[in-house]
């Protein structure tokens, strides 16, 4: 029989899960909304168990879940310290899911769980050193050095949404002022672009379709790349990674976002060259492909995915 995990991706307002079997298949895929704090967890267990039907019924077997989440999560332990978007404080997920379903569950950090895969299957493959930054709602990275995923001593790594690029800036949702996500996030753009006269309604992919029609959309647009290559130029002074992507909703954007960066960046950086930027190619999937790796980490076809070498997805 052909074995398979449960890869969910937890975000602020939507749930995302699929069935990915042995072969690196996407087979099943299911959404639903965030509920928030208690009820968030048990539309995780009605996602599982709804695609596990789905499995069983196509005659997969489910080994094994792999959850990723945004905040304080603590791979080891399985447990998320802290996830404002989702109303979570010292929450044992692993647990929370684990008895009820009866099956092993991983619990991850979606950013880092996303830099697993686009390391293994994406735009940063076989890259030792790396920085991928997820650009959604809101921003966070997965830093790789020497071929290892930082977390942090507080599993904290990689908040660089809350760098600050304008000292003093607009206030962000997390208590400082001038932060990269209060620019740069697919939200800021949007709620900027509507505080400053634009189209009602209007979403950051809304925005970027009116570059060169919209001037309010070219000036949103044009402070958020450079906030954007401000944060790209401190990731590189610190960290020295031989290459940047960009992932998340707002790297569908494609070239408006990559070459305003690619151009800034020399000036900024002065005296050192700039690391190779690129797109993610797997979208808004990644988190999903990494809870999907590191669920298989939890079984006994944990070797599968090192002969994966893209990821498929299923037919329309």
């Amino acid at each position: 029989m052909t074995t398979a995990v449960v890869a969910v991706d937890v975000g602020g307002t939507t749930v995302k899960a699929s069935v990915v079997d042995d072969r690196g298949s996407r087979r099943y895929h299911r959404t639903a909304p965030s509920a928030g704090g208690d009820d968030t967890v048990a539309v995780i267990r009605t996602l599982i168990d709804a695609l596990r039907a789905d499995a069983l019924a196509d005659g997969l077997d489910v080994l094994a879940a792999g959850v990723v989440t945004p905040g304080l999560v603590d791979a080891g332990t399985g447990r998320v310290a802290y996830a404002s978007n989702l109303g979570w404080r010292d929450l044992d997920l692993r647990a929370a899911l684990e008895g009820p379903l009866g099956l092993p569950v991983s619990v991850g950090h979606d950013v880092r769980a996303a830099g697993r895969a686009e390391r293994h299957l994406g735009a940063a493959r076989g890259a030792g050193d790396f920085v991928l930054l997820q650009l959604g709602t809101g921003i966070a990275a997965a830093v790789v050095t020497e071929g290892a995923l930082v977390s942090g001593a507080g599993s904290a790594a990689g908040e660089a949404g809350h760098m600050p690029v304008y000292p003093g800036g607009e206030p962000c949702p997390c208590g400082k002022r001038g932060c990269l996500e209060a620019y740069a996030s697919g939200a800021a753009i949007a709620r900027r672009y509507r505080a400053a006269g634009g189209r009602d309604g209007a979403t950051a992919r809304g925005v970027a379709g009116l570059l060169g029609r919209d001037p309010i959309a070219d000036q949103v647009w044009d402070e958020a790349v450079t906030a954007l290559a401000l944060g790209v130029s401190t990731l590189t002074m610190v960290l020295d990674p031989a290459l940047v992507v960009l992932g998340g909703g707002l790297a569908l954007a494609g070239d408006a976002l990559l070459r305003p960066v690619e151009r800034a960046l020399p000036e900024l950086l002065v005296w050192r060259a700039a690391p190779r930027i690129r797109l993610s190619t797997l979208g808004t999937t990644g988190g999903e492909w990494g809870a999907a790796i590191e669920a298989f980490g939890l079984t006994a076809s944990a070797r599968c995915v090192e002969a994966w070498s893209r990821p498929v997805a299923p037919a329309v």
